[in-house]
């Protein structure tokens, strides 16, 4: 079991991983060694709760692929565990963004100084523009 937060987890045969050979640092292991690593979570079939699953699929919308899984490749690490782990925290990241609800906006009227400012700043700029324009020879 993933706990997430006190009232979410997720079970381990939720998340599927592969493992892929990454670029960049491991010696001579780069060529050999997989250790990056693609985690794979379907949202829409999860044990989420349905308010947090519909957050996630807007939250990480671009990740989704056509599936419907939520991938998330990582390969900042030369070793494979260190790898997983840290797609696992991303993971965890993620849906814990995903279970806060997100804040009411509360609507506001701007004030009548605001209002006053706005309209100076705008006939301000208006005469810096109309001095700009070239004078026309009649």
């Amino acid at each position: 079991m993933i706990f997430i937060t006190p009232q979410i987890t997720l079970n381990e045969n939720e998340i599927r991983e592969e493992f892929i050979r990454a670029s960049g640092p491991g010696g001579q292991n780069v060529n050999k060694v997989a250790t990056a690593v693609q985690l794979y979570f379907d949202v829409r079939r999860s044990s989420l709760p349905p308010e947090v699953r519909a957050r996630l699929l807007a939250l990480a919308r671009r990740r989704i692929n056509a599936d419907g899984a939520l991938m998330i490749e990582a390969k900042r690490f030369r070793t494979q565990t260190q790898n997983r782990d840290d797609a696992r925290a991303r993971l965890i990241a993620l849906i814990r963004q995903a279970a806060t609800p997100p804040q009411p906006r509360r609507k506001t009227k701007p004030t009548r100084a605001a209002k006053e400012t706005r309209l100076q700043n705008k006939r301000r700029r208006g005469e810096i523009k109309k001095a700009r324009r070239g004078v026309t020879l009649e």
